[in-house]
């Protein structure tokens, strides 16, 4: 697990590779990964948006934009904790991801970024 903190908001995440869903012939490798947010601050904060950088091991560059995380726009009070899954496939058995939300104060509407720890994906097997 990694884990970084940007404004009194951390962000954990953990990944798994998904041999399941995986075809290596095909080129196509499927990883999971849990995200936790925790607010520390001391402001009741809103996830607006998401920003990805994705990478494989071929030099493949993906950007990610969105509204929210799996559909939702978590709203945090001071102390909670928000926490989804999601997943990514890559056309390599290694990458790595990171990135950041972009998110609101809801005391003064004050827009800011949170870093997104960067994170690997490793097919399993790899990791001899």
């Amino acid at each position: 697990m990694v884990t970084q903190s940007t404004a009194g908001i951390s962000i954990s995440v953990e990944c798994i590779y998904q041999p399941q869903y995986s075809n290596p012939d095909n080129m196509h490798f499927m990883f999971a990964y849990r995200i936790t947010i925790k607010n520390s601050s001391d402001y009741t904060v809103k996830l607006l948006n998401r920003h990805w950088d994705i990478f494989d091991s071929l030099g493949n560059h993906k950007q990610v934009d969105g509204e929210g995380v799996v559909g939702e726009q978590p709203i945090l009070a001071p102390g909670e904790s928000h926490q989804y899954v999601s997943g990514c496939n890559l056309q390599s058995e290694i990458g790595y991801m990171e990135g950041y939300f972009t998110m609101i104060r809801e005391v003064d509407t004050m827009l800011f970024q949170v870093q997104i720890p960067r994170f690997n994906l490793i097919a399993t097997y790899r990791l001899n």
